[in-house]
């Protein structure tokens, strides 16, 4: 595996501004960078995404095998909970998908418990904060090594 695209929905370029009590303090900016280091330790390539649009968040998946991604790690943000269009591009994607979620959604508001990504995700991460997107990309990564 060798190039990876990531995926973060809805308000998550607000992190570190954003109900810091809920979501903690530190910045979309730095979970990339923390990401981009674990990356390069397993030599693979990340590209990452922001978009607070389903459409563009669809028109990233459904592009993930031409442009020669072997796996999304993604965090469809409030998006888990509502999307079909997302739901039906990460089973149709033809790649492996991990969701990830730096909170627990089972431990909050009911409207969160249901995820309509993780029945088609490989599997899901969540409520350990960054550590989900870096547990999420070492399962990416085992996935393909298999």
């Amino acid at each position: 595996m060798n190039k990876i695209l990531v995926i973060h929905g809805p308000n998550l370029n607000l992190l570190g501004r954003r109900e810091p009590a809920v979501y903690g303090h530190l910045t979309l900016a730095k979970i990339n960078a923390l990401l981009k280091l674990e990356a390069k330790k397993h030599k693979v390539t990340l590209v990452i995404k922001q978009s607070n649009h389903e459409g563009e968040i669809v028109d990233l998946l459904g592009m993930g095998k031409k442009n020669k991604f072997q796996g999304v790690l993604i965090n469809p943000a409030a998006y888990t909970h509502t999307s079909v269009a997302i739901r039906d591009a990460v089973a149709a994607c033809g790649l492996p998908v991990v969701e990830v979620h730096l909170t627990n959604i089972h431990a909050r508001e009911e409207f969160r418990h249901k995820s309509l990504i993780s029945p088609v995700a490989q599997g899901t991460i969540l409520g350990f904060g960054v550590q989900s997107y870096i547990l999420g990309l070492a399962a990416l990564l085992d996935l393909n090594l298999k």
